[in-house]
């Protein structure tokens, strides 16, 4: 659904960029925000958690996190051993039940 946006955004600035030639590198903003879309992501399995970003990629392991937490309308944190927080991409509280599957029951599902 994300990705419709961002083709929305694209016709809009198509506007000003047929109106007026010199906007055309304008239209680099829908590839950079498709892009990150794309990229940005949590992937677990039962051994890690994999984080993915526009120009990163880090993978924790399960022993390694101590917690998650959740703010308001944001994605969840998982809270490391060392005390650090790891923001986790396209994890909310809603998608609590696919994480608690990935990672073989060490996440608790709120649902049950």
């Amino acid at each position: 659904m994300a990705h419709f946006a961002v083709g929305f955004l694209a016709l809009g600035l198509l506007i000003p960029v047929l109106t007026w030639p010199l906007t055309a590198p304008l239209m680099a903003i829908p590839l950079l925000l498709s892009a990150q879309i794309a990229r940005w992501r949590t992937v677990a399995d039962t051994h890690q958690v994999t984080v993915r970003t526009l120009f990163s990629s880090r993978s924790v392991p399960w022993d390694a996190i101590d917690g998650l937490g959740f703010s308001r309308g944001s994605w969840a944190r998982a809270h490391l051993n060392d005390g650090e927080q790891l923001r986790l991409p396209a994890v909310s509280f809603a998608t609590l039940p696919l994480l608690t599957e990935a990672s073989g029951g060490r996440v608790p599902n709120p649902y049950r």
